[in-house]
């Protein structure tokens, strides 16, 4: 968790410091008297600010009256009262043009990967652009250059209105071009490398223009919140927050349901950025021990977000401005501070989802079977009739439909034109069918090797195991430049995991797939895990999210997905760039995913002359794990994985104790690289930028020190 404990005691003392001035205000918001809750002057700026936004004229405009030949009338007199209404919190009404604003808004905010120098992810923050160039999050998230410079901000993680995870795009920080920070006011200024080929540019995505000026805000109005909590798709808390105090250089504000998240833009209802979400106030018990949202004493490795916060904690923005502008800065980062303060931002492009589009009135449902949906406290929530999603456009003529093994019954389509990457690789496959491209090109894949590897080739005789492991392990999170989401039915069956019979086998059982039939079973899960979600949501009691949370714990378990993760998800708590890393992830029948479970890979001494289990499937024993086929390609995964994510494989007995590595190394031994490895190789370093090395050298694997690997 990014926020310390010594953060947290200085947010409570600022807490109990204001009681009494606190009481006071609560009490007139109670009574409903909330112009008289602020400075005279300060409400004064606050009615004039809101008269003179343009946003806030035309979505009061709107929620005013009929139109009247076309043309919207609302008098002065009538101006005057729905400011007011507004800002007491009488007229909840909101136009459509407010939501529209604020999702424009949300593209500006990213998930930061924070990483240290091993550049091992060790935890999640929010940061938001605040200028073409320059993102703003929290000191206690990047705390200085060095920290920044390993780091990443990650934008477009969230949900699409279907569900699914939509495309994600991620970027290096700068921090050598600019960086300023402060800890007192808990605020760190980076700037960020635009865009590598293959990604959107940077502007894409705008940013929010930092206002010095008062009147952005007043005691008792509703703030709203944009987040990534520790690390999830990005969420919303709409008018959930209530500023209830003011300090020189920090703001409270009051929720019973949304907490913030570190590094946090708080908004007013005009989209203008008022505060940086820095910390909170926790419910403590008796004994003086922080709670979790579960009622139970919380411990670190819950997360922040499991905190169960009495108060929220944000700096004031002007203050934070005030700071920029007066700090001394060299000539080359002048420039671009000046433009946070000088370029007005555009509004941000819309990202095109990339997922079939259905009913906008579900929740939102990862792929990997998380939920995130915004319930706001002064909104009506109804919900619609339970039902399964469809997606009506018919399935092109040129794709395979073919019947499979699998028992799921096939009425499920896909509109290819709302799906454009699944296209693509469609498309691949087809000219592989008519012998238009080869499956594997063994003569352009050695000139690639050549090029990634470069003169490591010629000097591995010369290092040693440790020397080894460290060069591949900084090689290969080099070059992994593109970090994708977790989507298999996109990104793994359409075409890397494709066997030279352009058919689709199962890593433990080789039962044979279509590639089509395995992408639409996905889809239908998809669409079931939805419709099962609208029914939970139903039945249980909003509020009740830990237990909620449970429930899709099992409804992930009942519908699992057609892939297999070599390194099971539990061992990296189902983080990103893990969970979506191709080389590690298989074509795998629910049956044989389930009895493998989360147990390590095991050599019986007697599983050949034993009668395997479930579907040739393996032998599953206790914590033991043999699968029936695929031993080599599981090897060599595991052993990427080792490389690539150092330390993320814990060495211990439900694990991989350094004992077990044996076992890896005998089945690479054993069983040889095939060409559907090669193939794979090769589609997953277009796709990624990185490579197995255990592929392209086997003999590489004895002289490398893969103990190293494990935590």
């Amino acid at each position: 968790m990014a926020i310390t404990y010594k953060l947290i005691q200085e947010t409570t003392a600022r807490y109990k410091q204001r009681h009494h001035e606190r009481e006071q205000h609560l009490s007139e918001m109670e009574a409903g008297n909330l112009l008289n809750v602020d400075t005279p002057e300060r409400v004064r700026k606050r009615l004039e600010r809101i008269a003179n936004h343009p946003l806030a004229v035309r979505t009061m405009v709107e929620e005013s009256q009929p139109e009247v030949t076309g043309v919207k009338i609302l008098s002065p007199e009538n101006f005057n009262r729905l400011v007011q209404e507004r800002i007491l919190g009488q007229n909840d009404l909101m136009s459509v043009s407010y939501l529209e604003y604020g999702l424009s808004v949300s593209r500006s905010i990213g998930r930061i990967l924070i990483r240290n120098n091993s550049n091992r992810l060790v935890g999640y923050g929010t940061g938001f652009m605040v200028s073409p160039r320059l993102l703003l999050t929290n000191n206690h998230v990047l705390s200085d250059a060095r920290q920044a410079g390993f780091s990443l901000i990650e934008f477009n993680y969230q949900s699409g209105v279907g569900g699914q995870m939509l495309q994600s795009y991620t970027y290096e920080l700068d921090p050598a071009t600019f960086f300023l920070t402060d800890k007192l006011l808990d605020f760190s200024l980076v700037a960020v490398k635009d865009s590598s080929s293959g990604q959107p540019l940077l502007g894409t995505f705008g940013w929010n223009r930092l206002i010095e000026e008062e009147g952005k805000a007043i005691l008792g109005e509703y703030v709203n919140i944009i987040q990534h909590p520790s690390g999830q798709p990005k969420q919303l808390a709409l008018r959930e927050n209530r500023l209830v105090d003011l300090f020189d250089d920090f703001l409270h504000y009051q929720t019973d349901t949304a907490p913030g998240s570190s590094g946090s833009p708080v908004f007013n209802d005009q989209w203008e950025v008022v505060g940086l979400h820095h910390s909170g106030v926790p419910k403590k018990d008796e004994q003086g021990r922080i709670l979790a949202t579960d009622g139970q004493v919380w411990t670190p490795e819950l997360g922040e977000d499991k905190v169960a916060w009495e108060a929220n904690e944000g700096i004031r923005i002007s203050r934070i401005v005030k700071y920029v502008k007066q700090h001394n800065l060299s000539l080359t980062q002048r420039p671009l501070r000046d433009e946070m303060f000088e370029k007005l931002p555009l509004p941000p492009e819309v990202i095109k989802e990339e997922t079939p589009k259905i009913s906008p009135n579900l929740p939102n449902l990862a792929s990997d079977g998380s939920v995130t949906w915004t319930i706001p406290l002064l909104l009506s929530v109804r919900l619609g009739e339970a039902a399964t999603p469809s997606v009506p456009v018919p399935q092109p003529d040129n794709l395979s439909s073919k019947p499979t093994a699998s028992s799921r019954q096939d009425d499920t389509q896909w509109d290819i034109e709302s799906d454009p990457e699944l296209a693509k690789e469609l498309q691949i496959l087809e000219q592989a069918r008519r012998g238009t491209i080869p499956y594997y090109d063994e003569a352009t894949d050695r000139t690639e090797q050549a090029n990634y590897y470069g003169n490591l080739i010629e000097t591995v005789s010369s290092l040693n195991s440790r020397e080894l492991f460290k060069q591949l392990k900084d090689l290969l999170r080099t070059t992994h430049t593109k970090l994708l989401s977790y989507k298999p039915r996109v990104y793994l069956y359409p075409w890397v995991d494709i066997q030279p019979d352009l058919k689709i086998r199962s890593i433990y059982s080789q039962l044979e797939f279509e590639p089509e039939q395995i992408i639409r079973e996905d889809l239908q899960i998809e669409q079931e895990r939805t419709a099962r979600l609208q029914e939970l949501v139903r039945s249980e009691s909003l509020g009740r999210t830990f237990q909620l949370s449970e429930q899709l714990e099992l409804l992930e378990a009942e519908l699992p997905y057609n892939c297999e993760h070599v390194v099971p998800q539990s061992w990296f708590q189902k983080r990103e760039p893990m969970k979506g890393d191709l080389h590690h992830l298989f074509a795998c029948e629910p049956a044989c995913n389930s009895f493998r479970g989360n147990t390590p890979f095991y050599d019986f001494p007697d599983f050949e002359v034993e009668e395997t289990i479930r579907n040739n499937c393996g032998k599953s024993e206790g914590n033991k794990f043999e699968p029936g086929n695929g031993k080599g390609e599981v090897a060599r995964a595991t052993l990427y994985f080792l490389l690539r994510y150092p330390e993320q494989i814990d060495n211990r007995s439900n694990e991989y104790e350094a004992q077990r590595l044996e076992t890896l190394l005998k089945w690479h031994q054993d069983y040889p690289v095939n060409e559907h490895e090669k193939h794979r190789n090769m589609a997953i370093y277009k796709k990624q930028g990185n490579r197995n090395p255990l592929i392209d050298f086997p003999e590489w694997a004895d002289k490398i020190e893969f103990r190293l690997g494990l935590g």
